[in-house]
């Protein structure tokens, strides 16, 4: 019997028990629909008593109805076959029969922890673990791991990669046996670490980081609902290209409550895409940056008045600019937030006049507060205050570092002079091309230094009201909910997380894990990463000691993840020898799949360059069944995807090798890599490039 026919035979099988899990969804779901039309029905009763079991038989079949229809997509993906000849097939959620057998056991139960944590060397009664693909309610892909081939029957089936791994722990002794034995177990074991305290988690490329990051977020949310729903999970990644690669991540494990940013929309209204060069980036993410802030935060405004002039009673009244600068100073007292003591400043102001008016023996001088009101009543003086002293947003006061001559005055004594003329020449396309991902960290330290304007509460809407002052006709039921929805109801900038998740934590600089932090100071932490790969270039005891202050003195718990299961071991061999240029004697993941394919290395001349990568990347196309991506150095991705057009569609995408970070492909094109490795980090940035493919790599270089 052929590999082909075997495949096509167990996926008959899985297929067969899908339709089952669907037919009996979909009477589940008619099920609840009719509760839901017998609560209405209800109602005619008329009574009081009635109403209140109508509105709870209503809410509780709606909410399981859209449960049913929310985890329609990719139900089920597992299946575990025990040594007692038991079957359990592992989803999102879990299905009875009509005869109350289980279907599908939901993957966060105590009766599918086997499906994470049995290993070669710890099978936990698994003989076979097997993974399911699917797509709307067919079965596309199989995968089959032989954890206990002693006890499996000569019969049984094992297809996909787990055959290759399963032979691989038969055959080739002790010692890859216990390499296999550490997939799963070793990511599990983080999964489901305490909620409490800070959970790291450190490895090499392909160890699944980011999988561990994303079910413990998952797993939280399960096992503490009331907690973490209630307070929030916040996951950050590196780049927009990131998060809407794992976007999807959560709600296919059954999870829709956390919040998903980028390092670039963190701080809200604003968004950044754009990278500096290292070098830039450095400076804007150090700590020193505060302090360079802070100067500018007490600065007067760009253009401000420079005097204040009003003519009173027939007499003029004059602030001349040192008056004012004196009365800002005071306002701005040690730890004052500018925009939180506007009134202070105005009322230092109108003090100053009616001091002057009174040395002025105006006559009839009224007492303060009527004289205050004469002053405030004048448009000229309402103009002043405006320009003056505006309701300033952080986005305001960046645009001042566009100034080299204040820039020089904020930063001198702060930075170094090579320093100053990088954040100049930054900051000089700020208007043109916009916010780079290292400013929205400035934007976050401004809007804390500057605080927020005084405003009036706006009263709260009521839900039900509709135009002309009529309430809607409304359930107890949609009165809770509508209740309970308001309760959870966040603000834009809501800071109060129970959870945050950080992945590739080593390329977060200081400033950036100070907005983190605010964030997350009554939260418990999972932080992912591995140091060889970062991209930081500044002060790495300066790094440390923000990230400590932002993850406070919690209980740290620690865990490493060892075993590379994207790359094959012909292309991490590749990866292996780029980082121990820096790193020789580096502790690296072992790659135990090999597929025979070692990397296609190929050197054009500068002027072919653009023919050779859109050959390159046709060729992938045509090898690998799944996505292929182009990774380039950051000045050449626009070049290089002009080159490429719409070659591939929505599988081929070009990236930099920065926002290459946690990302993964069937195929990988790697554009110029002797560029990338000229960089001040160019080395780990490689690294981080070459380990992206788990089938093809194709690295085009030019030269000459």
């Amino acid at each position: 019997m052929s590999d082909q026919t075997t495949l096509e035979q167990e996926i008959a099988v899985e297929q067969r028990h899908l339709d089952r899990v669907y037919a009996r969804l979909a009477v589940l779901r008619r099920s609840a629909a009719d509760a839901e039309r017998e609560g209405y029905r209800l109602a005619r009763v008329g009574n009081f008593g009635a109403l209140v079991e109508r509105d709870a038989m209503v809410f509780h079949a709606a909410q399981r109805r859209h449960l049913l229809d929310a985890e329609h997509e990719g139900l089920v993906f597992g299946r575990l076959d025990l040594g007692t000849g038991q079957v359990l097939h592992v989803g999102r959620l879990g299905v009875r029969g009509e005869n109350a057998e289980t279907l599908v056991v939901d993957w966060r139960a105590p009766a599918a922890a086997a499906f994470y944590r049995a290993t070669p060397a710890d099978p936990m009664g698994v003989v076979r673990r097997r993974t399911i693909q699917s797509s709307a309610e067919k079965v596309t892909r199989i995968e089959d791991d032989l954890l206990d081939p002693e006890a499996a029957p000569p019969d049984m089936a094992v297809v996909g990669d787990g055959a290759l791994l399963a032979t691989l722990s038969r055959a080739t002794g002790r010692g890859m046996r216990d390499i296999v034995a550490t997939i799963q177990r070793e990511q599990d074991e983080a999964i489901r670490s305490p909620g409490s305290g800070v959970t790291i988690v450190s490895g090499g490329p392909g160890t699944g980081k980011t999988a561990v990051a994303l079910h413990r977020a998952a797993y939280l949310l399960y096992s503490d609902r009331s907690r973490y729903a209630g307070g929030g999970i916040l996951v950050v990644g590196p780049s927009s290209v990131f998060v809407e690669y794992i976007a999807s991540v959560l709600p296919s494990l059954g999870e829709e409550t956390a919040t998903l940013h980028s390092l670039g929309s963190l701080f809200p209204g604003m968004s950044a895409t754009r990278t500096d060069p290292p070098e830039v980036a450095a400076v804007k993410g150090s700590l020193r940056m505060r302090r360079v802030l802070e100067r500018a935060v007490r600065d007067a405004v760009p253009d401000s008045p420079q005097e204040l002039r009003l003519l009173y009673r027939g007499e003029l009244l004059r602030l001349e600019r040192r008056e004012l600068d004196g009365i800002r100073d005071r306002a701005l007292t040690r730890g004052a937030r500018r925009n939180e003591v506007r009134r202070v400043a105005f009322d230092a102001v109108l003090a100053a006049l009616y001091a002057q008016a009174r040395q002025l023996r105006i006559g009839r001088l009224p007492e303060q507060p009527a004289f205050e009101d004469e002053i405030i009543d004048r448009p000229e003086f309402r103009e002043f205050l405006k320009g003056w002293w505006p309701r300033l947003h952080p986005r305001h006061v960046l645009g001042w570092l566009a100034r080299p001559e204040r820039l020089r005055r904020y930063a001198g004594g702060i930075l170094s002079g090579a320093e100053i003329r990088l954040l100049t020449d930054a900051y000089r396309s700020l208007d043109g091309e916009g916010l780079t991902i290292a400013d929205i960290a400035l934007l976050d330290e401004l809007d804390a230094l500057l605080g927020k304007p005084v405003q009036r509460a706006k009263p709260k809407r009521d839900p039900f009201q509709l135009a002309g002052g009529v309430r809607e006709l409304s359930t107890f039921a949609d009165r809770q909910r509508a209740a309970r929805a308001a309760a959870r109801e966040r603000p834009v900038d809501y800071r109060e997380y129970a959870h945050v998740v950080v992945d590739e934590a080593q390329d977060v600089s200081p400033m950036q894990w100070r907005m983190i932090g605010r964030r997350g100071r009554l939260a418990s932490w999972t932080v992912v990463g591995d140091p060889a790969q970062t991209a930081w270039t500044g002060d790495p005891e300066e790094l440390t000691r923000a990230r400590d202050q932002a993850l406070g003195r919690r209980r740290r718990h620690q865990f490493t993840l060892t075993t590379n299961y994207r790359n094959s071991a012909e292309i991490f061999a590749v990866a292996a020898a780029e980082i121990r240029r820096l790193y020789p004697d580096l502790s690296l993941p072992t790659a135990v799949r090999s597929t025979g394919v070692p990397p296609v290395e190929r050197t054009v001349p500068a002027a072919e360059l653009a023919a050779a990568t859109v050959a390159a990347a046709d060729t992938l196309l045509a090898e690998v069944e799944g996505t292929v991506g182009v990774i380039t150095p950051v000045p050449r991705r626009d070049e290089v995807a002009g080159w490429l057009g719409e070659l591939g569609g929505s599988r081929l995408q070009v990236v930099t090798s920065l926002q290459a970070k946690g990302m993964e492909y069937d195929g990988v094109v790697l554009v110029a890599p002797s560029e990338i490795r000229a960089e001040p980090s160019g080395v780990r940035t490689l690294y981080v490039a070459l380990s992206r493919a788990t089938q093809r790599l194709t690295t085009v270089d030019p030269v000459g």
